[in-house]
């Protein structure tokens, strides 16, 4: 058996999830715009080259969900994937995970973006398996604080190995490990699995699977 591991934002989706999910509660009039679209912009750029400090992003980007009851929140969400997630959903990502399932494949969206955000779209993507920045909850409501390692960078490499751990297996339990994703903040999964592939590549990971022979791909 094989594992399949993909990345979420800008890998199958063509576009940032995290950045959508902010953007989309300055329209709707949740937080304010000349502020937040300000901060999200500067986040988003520090995440794409290389210097994001996560723990600074997530106390911005997480705080919103501790303002609002769940409920309220899950209302947004429904609206949010219809404007601003199925359309930006690459068919061909659709594809490439439907043959991944069809061989056998073990397949799991990992992604440094919070669970929150992400659950439902794993599920329009019909993926079992979800590996995001988990969000810490009291009474049933989110504190806006992270729970656990987050799904960043090395993060990833440690959220994987916790995740087969729990099910009794390594990444060496696998005749062969793929991941595909688009950004160099992901080279320290990409090295790890015998599979590394370049999806739509910025331009660091570009040069870098050049140089190593990875595969590189579009799925645009």
């Amino acid at each position: 058996m094989e594992l399949a591991l993909f990345d979420l934002d800008n890998t199958l989706l063509s576009g940032d999830s995290d950045y959508e999910w902010a953007q989309f509660l300055v329209e709707e009039g949740v937080l304010d715009r000349d502020r937040y679209a300000m901060e999200n912009r500067r986040f988003y750029d520090q995440y794409k080259a290389g210097n994001l400090d996560i723990f600074e992003f997530l106390d911005f980007q997480l705080a919103p969900l501790a303002r609002y009851p769940r409920r309220q929140l899950d209302l947004w969400h429904d609206t949010f994937m219809q404007r601003k997630i199925l359309p930006i959903i690459r068919e061909k990502g659709r594809s490439l995970l439907d043959r991944h399932r069809a061989s056998g494949s073990l397949c799991a969206i990992i992604t440094a973006t919070n669970a929150f955000v992400t659950e439902p779209i794993a599920r329009e993507f019909g993926v079992e398996h979800l590996l995001a920045t988990e969000l810490e909850v009291i009474d049933g409501g989110f504190t806006g604080r992270p729970h656990g390692t987050p799904c960043f960078r090395e993060g990833k490499v440690a959220r994987v190995d916790q995740w087969l751990h729990a099910q009794g297996m390594s990444v060496q339990s696998f005749s062969a490990s793929w991941f595909y994703s688009d950004s160099l903040n992901d080279l320290p999964l990409l090295e790890y699995v015998t599979r590394p592939v370049a999806v739509d590549p910025d331009d660091v990971l570009r040069r870098t699977a050049r140089e190593r022979g990875w595969d590189v791909i579009s799925l645009e």
